[in-house]
């Protein structure tokens, strides 16, 4: 098969011009207007009365060369169960209410990453120093205690506002931290036993690769196991926080509807078709959860069931939360709560947990945080198809072999492996799913973000 990447490849000057075109097309700005950069540089943490946990040897978990560090865990053993802190950084307590900075993050909602640069909810000054839970400086931070039982389920919850010191940065690849493991296989084995449904289903990432002509390239999203079990006390911590302010009678939850019960049926007709045992007593969320991405016809099942959950979305409630008020996905209630250096609505959700939360700032949340949410959406799948056409655009009358995911009126969905590609085939009659076949590139349009193929 040819090279990925073909002598006349799209340079890194070149495709950044294609992501700063991306950007702009869908209104994403990564510069701060003057006074915004103004504020946010003289921003800084003013010790208040809060409690003092600069003792407790909190670590932060993070992807490499990450700044902006929302939350650092420590965990320890109590009896038979587990005790967890969960850090979580106070942007406002750096971030005035009514200020420029503020203001402007109401603007943007959420932070927008791309292969070249990023733009921040909030300017590097605060986001990645003032509110950032940076090792050895003094922090501001709202703190979880979360106690456990020996199967790892809650038993205790509360939150404070502390001043926190983290004492080590640590990154996926090589970071250890104590009990994490033992804690995140309990949670997981708990979800799965309430019916919540993880779709291990990789990615596409662009990311910056400096042994590449174009200075990037294309792949599957690699996830470390650790990855997972910090996930678990990130969502062992909104789960918490949602219970909190449900007994509080205030708050904003994230939601996911229900099953869609024709799209299931329809996932079960394509596992028979493709004859993969669904056995009559294995649930939707066990059985997609024991497929591996990396067997065709698995890799086909966790496509198509990417859209047999409903929609995602954000309540806010007084009183008591609406009917349907749960996160499907996860089997019960839950809250965005842990990552308020990137994402709007955690800031108000955790003041809110402390008694500083409104009702009208969190009833405008939901309709900022849907449009932030689709336009960062936007822009990752623009990005992703400029560089699938960038890699391509020289390629036109090569072949590749390629795997039939889905089928609609309009032909069908195929997933090439080698480069990592997904693309739309049209052909006369379906092709039967997860059948290796041959294609033919007819055309790459980097303008227009679009690819053509043929069947040979």
């Amino acid at each position: 098969m040819p090279g990925v990447y073909h002598r006349e490849s799209a340079t890194p000057l070149q495709l950044q011009a294609d992501f700063a075109r991306i950007r702009k097309q869908l209104d994403v700005d990564v510069d701060f207007p003057p006074d915004v950069e103004a504020e946010a540089a003289k921003a800084a943490y003013r010790p208040d009365a809060r409690e003092d946990l600069r003792s407790i040897e909190f670590v932060t978990l993070d992807p490499p060369g990450s700044m902006d560090l929302d939350q650092a865990m420590h965990l320890e053993r109590l009896g038979n169960g587990f005790r967890v802190r969960y850090a979580i950084a106070d942007v406002g307590a750096v971030v005035p209410a009514g200020s420029p900075v503020e203001a402007e993050a109401w603007k943007r909602g959420e932070t927008v990453y791309c292969p070249d640069t990023r733009a921040l909810l909030y300017p590097s000054s605060i986001s990645e120093g003032a509110a950032s839970l940076l090792p050895d400086v003094d922090r501001p931070a709202f703190v979880f205690q979360v106690d456990l039982d020996a199967d790892g389920r809650q038993i205790a919850a509360q939150v404070n506002r502390a001043t926190v010191r983290s004492r080590q940065k640590l990154t996926y690849q090589y970071g250890h931290v104590p009990l994490l493991e033992e804690i995140g296989t309990l949670r997981r084995r708990l979800a799965d036993e309430r019916g919540a449904v993880l779709l291990n289903t990789p990615a596409q990432t662009v990311v910056p690769d400096n042994l590449q002509p174009a200075g990037y390239r294309l792949e599957l999203e690699q996830r470390h196991a650790i990855e997972d079990w910090n996930a678990e006390i990130s969502l062992l911590t909104g789960m918490a926080a949602a219970q909190m302010m449900i007994a509080g009678g205030l708050g904003l939850l994230r939601t996911m509807t229900g099953i869609d019960d024709y799209r299931l049926a329809r996932l079960q007709r394509t596992a028979l078709a493709l004859r993969v045992p669904w056995p009559n007593d294995v649930t939707y969320p066990r059985f997609i959860g024991g497929l591996d991405p990396r067997v065709p016809a698995h890799a086909v099942l966790l496509q198509e069931a990417r859209g047999v959950m409903g929609r995602a979305g954000y309540v806010c409630f007084q009183g008591s939360p609406p009917a349907g008020s749960e996160h499907a996905g996860l089997a019960t209630v839950y809250a965005h709560t842990t990552a308020p250096l990137r994402r709007l609505c955690d800031r108000y959700v955790l003041e809110t947990l402390v008694g500083d939360g409104s009702h009208e700032r969190l009833d405008a949340l939901p309709a900022v945080m849907d449009a932030a949410e689709a336009r960062s959406n936007a822009v990752e799948r623009a990005v992703v198809d400029e560089m699938e056409a960038r890699l391509l655009e020289h390629r036109a009358g090569d072949v590749f072999t390629a795997v039939v995911l889905d089928h609609d009126a309009h032909g069908s969905h195929i997933a090439i492996p080698d480069p990592p590609i997904r693309a739309r085939l049209h052909t006369p009659t379906p092709l039967p799913l997860g059948a290796e076949v041959q294609v033919r590139l007819v055309q790459a349009d980097p303008v227009g973000r679009a690819m053509q193929f043929a069947a040979v």
